[in-house]
């Protein structure tokens, strides 16, 4: 069994029209909604032990929060490749995951991550900013992970902790 976390960063600041995309930091919306998702990804207790986050700022400052909020002790592996990958590029970089991890956090952007939950579940769930997927796979290696094969197990959005209180 593995199982995939996807986390979408959380909401991302346009004010400064001079930044580039990569550059964005999180607005203040996205670093009160970043360590919540921690938080609720630590009470759910399906922890990573493979961390690899797009190395754009909203990105790294979201799996920042989300570990600190989450009690992580995992190193974060700052993979460009995530940085606006399609949902192909995606599939790639999971299949050359190390079969030593069995529940890897991947952190990126969308479109790429949206249709990748999709393509992995059949779902045709949204990921807004901060939404964070649980996928688990019936399989023992990451390079036999195919479409559709995947199960969400749950999906947490920021409006969802608001509702549930969590």
């Amino acid at each position: 069994m593995k199982r995939l976390l996807l986390l979408r960063h959380a909401k991302s600041d346009w004010d400064d029209s001079s930044l580039r995309d990569f550059d964005r930091p999180l607005a203040p919306r996205g670093e009160r909604d970043a360590p919540r998702i921690g938080k609720a990804l630590r009470k759910r207790g399906t922890l990573p032990d493979l961390l690899i986050s797009s190395p754009a700022a909203r990105a790294r400052a979201t799996i920042e929060a989300v570990t600190q909020a989450a009690k992580l002790a995992n190193e974060i592996e700052f993979d460009e490749a995530v940085y606006g990958a399609s949902s192909a590029e995606l599939m790639k970089l999971i299949g050359r995951l190390p079969d030593s991890s069995g529940c890897t956090l991947l952190v990126g952007h969308n479109p790429g991550f949206e249709d990748l939950l999709g393509r992995l579940t059949g779902s045709h769930e949204r990921m807004p900013t901060a939404a964070l997927a649980c996928i688990e796979f019936d399989i023992d290696h990451w390079d036999d992970v195919e479409n559709r094969k995947g199960r969400l197990v749950w999906l947490l959005t920021p409006k969802h902790l608001d509702a549930h209180g969590d």
